[in-house]
């Protein structure tokens, strides 16, 4: 696995009708425009925008993929586009960052990531500490920012800001374009697989722009959640990986068997049955002790219903031979 000491940092920014998030990404992917001096090329995936993203991007020097509408779009789709263009355009390129349009690379990840995998030769993947701009906006924000704050280390995997070592990346055939959510894990899982390994730094990487203020957001966002379990443990639950099997086993067992069972009890024991319910508030209580936070305990219990039901929909979407689309929460 050995990685030459000179080469080039490409960028790939995704993105829909990110409005004024888009700008501030690519400004920050850009360095200022001053991205090719710097040896890097930036290039911005849009995904059917209708907000003028795509004439944002040229006028701020990104090279611009326009995805074919007719196609069903994925993140997945969107980086392979990118890294196919990113390719095209400098061949020699052998570190890619990846990097959603709702967010802002902060100064110094570059540099500190590309280091990492100049050192680490065994490393196909590093990220860092993505941060949720405004946690103090809703609940549901601050989740967000909770759950991004993985351990230090070598990992399992990354999330969609990451940089990653392009020759590793192609030969295990990139992203996966037919999974709506959860392509960088089961990405990783392929890499390891290989004899690859994913790290996470402790340095800050990038500031992430949620936005989710709003119930029905968190829901969306946490069914897709379900679904990408379900489906990731369809795809890799075998072992020795058992990739998202237990995730998936939680979901169902806390947000499908336990009201089920519930319902059954009171159709054969009356409204004593109901009292299998009562499990839920007790795990809230149990959790609120042991992470000392009632709304993330109330949230993570409820989220096992919204999970429940993305992992349903998956197994339902099995049996009818059908692809679920994208589920977008903004």
């Amino acid at each position: 696995m050995a990685d030459e000491v000179k080469g080039s940092l490409g960028l790939v920014v995704i993105g829909r009708n990110e409005g004024e998030r888009l700008r501030v990404c690519l400004q920050s992917a850009l360095g200022g425009c001053q991205a090719a001096s710097a040896g890097r090329t930036v290039v911005y995936v849009d995904s059917g925008s209708t907000d003028g993203s795509v004439a944002l991007a040229r006028s701020l020097g990104a090279r611009v993929v326009a995805l074919d509408m007719a196609q069903p779009f994925t993140a997945a789709r969107a980086r392979n586009a990118g890294l196919e263009a990113l390719r095209g355009h400098d061949p020699a390129v052998q570190w890619v960052q990846f990097v959603d349009g709702d967010c802002e690379l902060l100064p110094g990840w570059l540099n500190a990531a590309q280091a990492f995998l100049r050192d680490h030769s065994g490393h196909a993947v590093v990220a860092g500490r993505l941060r949720e701009r405004h946690p103090e906006r809703s609940v549901f924000n601050r989740l967000c920012d909770i759950e991004w704050n993985t351990p230090v280390g070598d990992a399992k995997a990354c999330g969609g800001i990451a940089m990653m070592r392009l020759a590793p990346l192609q030969a295990v055939g990139g992203f996966r374009e037919d999974l709506i959510a959860g392509e960088e894990p089961e990405l990783c899982v392929r890499l390891r697989a290989a004899g690859w390994k994913v790290h996470r730094l402790g340095a800050d990487m990038a500031l992430h722009d949620a936005a989710m203020l709003h119930w029905r957001q968190w829901w969306r966002r946490t069914v897709r959640g379900g679904f990408a379990f379900a489906q990731g443990a369809w795809l890799h639950g075998q072992a020795p990986e058992h990739h998202w099997v237990a995730e998936t086993r939680r979901a169902l067992l806390w947000g499908a068997a336990l009201p089920l069972a519930a319902l059954v009890g009171a159709a054969v024991l009356g409204p004593w049955g109901l009292a299998l319910l009562l499990v839920y508030p007790l795990q809230v209580l149990r959790l609120a002790r042991k992470l000392r936070d009632v709304p993330r305990a109330f949230f993570l219990v409820a989220g096992k219903w919204a999970e429940a039901w993305g992992a349903l929909q998956f197994y339902a979407g099995q049996l009818r031979g059908r692809r679920r689309e994208l589920i977008e929460y903004k």
